[in-house]
């Protein structure tokens, strides 16, 4: 019932697509190297952050349309703090009436930087940390990643519920075995939200073998979120990404749908109006230096509201479809094939 319900709402919703959630992809650049990075290198790292005022002339255009209260921005990256304007970045946001939040790497989260974005209206923030210090160290690849990540944890939790935030954890197989020490470490710095995905295959993701669960490892995490819900000691979910069959309902707080398009959009580095981050460049749907942007909502993002066009392949006639339609679109290569099926690999022996 519960998945039957969820259908309809996904189906009104894409007729409706508000948007909720509007990613700023501020910078490429980034301060560490990281294995699994998803990047499909649609950028070089030398290509020039967004001018802020291009951005902001993108929310007052927005605002024109929508209530700005109504839409949550995000800033991302790259890395957004490698941004030595990033403390102006979000007073911009802020001024112009948007909640504001960001995803970061932490590396560069000193007390002081974390005392300025929180005075120019911080309200969400999720910090990655990816294992106990030998874990994180060896994804990262920087020295000074975890003690820096760890430490940012710290101050956010200190304050209290000021900010709504999470810890994120890509899981492996070199990380894979020490998820319960690791949720025993955040439970003791007084984390409350923990959020754990799976590494999907773009990008560097997609060069080392290390980085993917085997079967009997992704039933095994998804059973490991179950249990930790169940004891109640800190809020673990699966990631956003993926029908996982009879995990719906356990592993996170929604039953699975893709938003990409339909209530989050996206303003890329270079201008490209898209959806979810993650998405492959070529589903992008105008530009904002050549379209305006809530034109191109209320126009375009067709493949991202109809999900007929994914009924191929694979999917074509399995059983799922009813409830996963293909799964999320950042799962898609250029060519629109299924890069990754989470339902397959649950199934696998």
């Amino acid at each position: 019932m519960a998945l039957e319900l969820s259908r309809v709402l996904t189906r009104n919703e894409r007729r409706e697509h508000p948007l909720q959630q509007l990613f700023w992809e501020c910078t490429v650049r980034c301060n560490i190297h990281c294995r699994h990075c998803g990047s499909d290198c649609r950028q070089s790292a030398i290509t020039p952050d967004m001018p802020r005022e291009d951005f902001f002339r993108v929310l007052d255009g927005i605002s024109r349309k929508v209530d700005p209260r109504e839409v949550l921005v995000i800033i991302s990256g790259g890395e957004p703090l490698v941004r030595e304007d990033i403390v102006e970045c979000a007073q911009g946001i802020h001024d112009r009436g948007f909640a504001w939040g960001m995803v970061s790497n932490g590396l560069y989260m000193t007390a002081e930087r974390y005392a300025q974005l929180r005075d120019a209206g911080l309200r969400s923030l999720t910090i990655s940390l990816d294992g106990l210090e030998p874990q994180h160290t060896w994804l990262r690849r920087h020295p000074d990643c975890f003690r820096m990540a760890d430490q940012a944890i710290d101050r956010v939790v200190a304050d209290g519920n000021r900010i709504a935030y999470d810890v994120m954890t890509c899981v492996h197989q070199r990380n894979y075995g020490y998820l319960p020490a690791l949720r025993d470490h955040l439970i003791s710095k007084g984390v409350s939200h923990w959020r754990l995905a799976t590494i999907f295959p773009v990008g560097r993701g997609a060069e080392d073998e290390q980085l993917r669960l085997n079967a009997e490892q992704f039933r095994g995490l998804l059973d490991f979120i179950r249990q930790t819900r169940k004891e109640g000691r800190i809020h673990a979910s699966y990631g956003c990404e993926g029908y996982l069959g009879r995990y719906e309902g356990e592993v996170r707080d929604w039953p699975f749908h893709c938003a990409a398009g339909v209530t989050v959009g996206s303003v890329l580095v270079d201008g490209s109006i898209s959806a979810c981050t993650s998405i492959r460049h070529n589903y992008k749907q105008g530009n904002i230096y050549e379209d305006d942007f809530m034109d191109v909502w209320e126009q375009r993002f067709a493949p991202h509201r109809n999900h007929r066009w994914m009924k191929r392949d694979e999917c074509s006639h399995c059983k799922h479809w009813r409830y996963c339609e293909g799964n999320g679109l950042h799962l898609r290569d250029d060519d629109g094939r299924l890069l990754f099926c989470h339902i397959r690999q649950l199934e696998e022996n």
